[in-house]
């Protein structure tokens, strides 16, 4: 299981394809701040890639979406194979039976269909080990500075612990190692760790600038673009985006308006076992639909005898 910070940061890296430029050098007493700043970037961003390979852990999940076209309600759940998705509610109204139907027979054809099951497989890796290159430049790409604390609460963070706050903007000396990391070109913005567990608690990016990606020509993401992910401890050693926010706007093949808005809430995680393949946890997708279509409709019933 990757970890969900990098997971969730997949998003962001496909609205571009992805580095960084310049501002001015700092004081030297602000570099000697910095450098312990950095430092902890370093042990953090570390951490959350070795989770990546040390965790086995899978959990089920609900999500909440919401963009200018509507909401969108869905189940998920993590197993060996690949992430599977059930869509619940659309405007906070329950699918029709024809409209759940089609998504069962979505997931079904999906998990009876071992070329295409692979191919997302395969697709869900090379987003994780693309934006995993991003994570991994984040100490070298920015300058960062101590910007004070946070409490963590109940969506991001330990609750009720303290979170370091760190400033960070591009750093003049660094060059992009490839097109992957483009996407962090103009950005600044701040991260919250926490410095015990040494796990990000919130990155909250934003484009001072203009982005070009690809030399320009494969396209570029327009000043003013934003990204807001936060994490949360489960209480058991684990770690999961509680929220993810996205507005960013551009063009890509120089023709093809590029427009991403969204704010998505995670929430209600349970494990599951590690071993769940894909097909029984599109049955353990559809025994938790059943479970809340049942508890909607008694509820129903109790408001309308009151």
């Amino acid at each position: 299981m990757v970890p969900r910070i990098v997971a969730r940061l997949s998003s962001i890296g496909l609205c571009a394809g992805i580095c960084l430029a310049s501002l001015s050098a700092v004081s030297q007493t602000g570099s000697s701040r910095q450098i312990a700043a950095v430092d902890l970037v370093r042990a953090t961003v570390a951490n959350e890639a070795a989770a990546s390979q040390r965790d086995s852990t899978k959990y089920m999940f609900r999500g909440f979406k919401k963009n200018p076209q509507g909401s969108q309600t869905r189940l998920y759940i993590e197993t060996k194979e690949a992430m599977a998705g059930l869509t619940t509610a659309y405007n906070d109204r329950p699918l029709t039976p024809q409209q759940m139907q089609n998504e069962k027979g979505r997931l079904a054809g999906l998990a009876g269909n071992s070329a295409q099951l692979q191919r997302k497989q395969q697709q869900e890796k090379e987003e994780t080990e693309h934006t995993l290159r991003i994570v991994k430049a984040l100490p070298d790409a920015f300058l960062f500075a101590y910007d004070g604390t946070e409490i963590g609460n109940a969506t991001e963070g330990r609750d009720g612990k303290p979170l370091t706050r760190l400033k960070f903007r591009p750093n003049p000396a660094y060059h992009c190692p490839s097109h992957v990391e483009e996407v962090l070109a103009g950005m600044q913005g701040f991260l919250l760790i926490d410095p015990e567990e040494k796990r990000i608690a919130r990155i909250d990016g934003t484009l001072f600038k203009e982005v070009s990606f690809g030399w320009g020509i494969i396209g570029h993401l327009d000043q003013g673009g934003r990204f807001f992910v936060e994490q949360k401890d489960l209480g058991d050693g684990s770690w999961e985006v509680s929220r993810m926010t996205l507005d960013f706007t551009g063009k890509v093949l120089l023709v093809k308006t590029l427009s991403i808005k969204s704010d998505e809430q995670f929430s209600d995680f349970h494990r599951v076992p590690a071993g769940t393949t894909f097909g029984e946890g599109v049955k353990m997708l559809e025994d938790e639909q059943a479970k809340m279509e049942s508890g909607d409709k008694v509820t129903r019933a109790e408001n309308k005898t009151r």
